[in-house]
Order: C-alpha cells, then structure tokens, then sequence
C-alpha cells in the first residue's frame, strides 16, 4: 500500500544512508547532471536549475515514484542526524518508478566502494517490503557497462543460494541502444532480500519537513 508517509523515511545501511530528495540537495545533483558521460550513461536530459528544482517537487508529490538521495557515511560531517540533507555526503541517488529500478549514479569520489549495490538492495528491500513489488525492470543504456554489470550480479551471492540469479534481460532496443533487465521477487527472493538487509534502519518522520519529529527507527525487515 502507498501512502504519503513513504516520502518521509530515510534508510540506513552499513556505508549508505539513502534520504528524500530535498531541496537542498538540487544545486549539486544539478552540478552533476551538467556531465555529458553521466547524462549519456543514465539516458538522462539536461535540465535547467529551476527545472531541476521542479523535478525535485514532483519526484516528492507522485506517490508512484520514490527517489533517495545517497550519502556516503565516510563523508558525513559530524553527528549523522536524520532529517536533515548532509550535502556534503552526497554520492548519487537511487530512483523507483513503481516496479523500474533505474541505474544508481555513484560520484566518482564513492566509486569502488559498493555503495551502488548497497543502496539498490536497500531500495529493492524497501519497495518489496513496503510497496509489495512482486517485479523490478531496469532499463539501462547498451553502453553503460558497470550498471549492467551491477544489476546482473546484483543477488547472485544473496546468503549463498546458487538459485538465486541477477537481473536477466528480458527485450533490447536497437533504436535506443537500450537493454531492458527483470528481476521477479519469488517468495524466496523476497525472504532473502529482506534477511540480508535486516540490520538496515528506516527512520520515518512525522510532518513534512523531516527535520521536525522522528517518530520511529526500525528494521526494515
């Protein structure tokens, strides 16, 4: 079930927090989206700043998007304190199109870390967990190498179960050079995504502004 509280939960994991896109965090998404290599990678358009902030109201109101902005723990100044933006550990961002994954942007400053495949699996946990996902589809440009190799080896060693496979590729497009990758959550999927993320905290707030009451951290599985 999607509710308006969902919008209002930041995920901490072992490296990663994943936060709500805020305002805050536009200037230097826009500053990262002026990349061309970036931009082609993630089949993404050049936006405007004022666009970029519009973009940021509209991922925070359609209830069948989810976006999470990733922060770096080695980068985080001071005391992490949840609700607020930490811009300073920004190191990508993960989205949710209610069932499409799309490819984690990584700084290059948190690359080699595992940081990509953390705050997927985190995503994918959350989305099965609390949106009851049964299917993920990433689509990913043909020459984004690192990201299909992400997906596809994403839960290949998920507690050590030879059954358990990546994404595998369902369609290409030749016309936009785009493979398309599913992921189904069989019941035994589901049990050991949620098992290997069960030391994640969600923190969910109470208001609008995150930054004003956390009411609770909890396990996310």
């Amino acid at each position: 079930m999607v509710t308006t509280m969902a919008m209002k939960v930041s995920l901490e994991g072992k490296r990663v927090v994943l936060v709500p896109y805020m305002a805050e965090h536009v200037p230097r998404y826009h500053n990262w989206m002026q990349d061309s290599a970036l931009l082609q990678a993630t089949g993404s358009e050049p936006l405007s700043l004022e666009q970029e902030y519009e973009m940021q109201i509209s991922w925070t109101q359609d209830p069948n998007k989810r976006t999470f902005i990733v922060l770096d723990k080695d980068f985080i100044k001071g005391e992490l304190a949840h609700g607020e933006p930490h811009e300073e550990a920004m190191s990508g961002d993960v989205n949710i199109y209610m069932n499409d994954v799309d490819d984690p942007k990584v700084a290059e400053s948190s690359r080699g870390k595992g940081l990509g495949k953390e705050s997927v699996l985190m995503m994918m946990a959350y989305a099965v967990k609390n949106l009851e996902i049964h299917k993920f589809t990433a689509k990913i440009g043909d020459s984004n190498t690192a990201s299909l190799s992400l997906f596809r080896k994403l839960v290949q060693s998920l507690c050590c179960l030879k059954m358990l496979y990546g994404f595998e590729e369902s369609s290409y497009s030749g016309i936009f050079k785009e493979v398309t990758l599913e992921f189904t959550v069989t019941s035994l999927r589901r049990a050991e995504l949620l098992k290997l993320l069960a030391d994640v905290i969600t923190h969910t707030y109470s208001s609008d502004n995150p930054s004003d009451s956390l009411l609770t951290g909890e396990a996310i599985a």
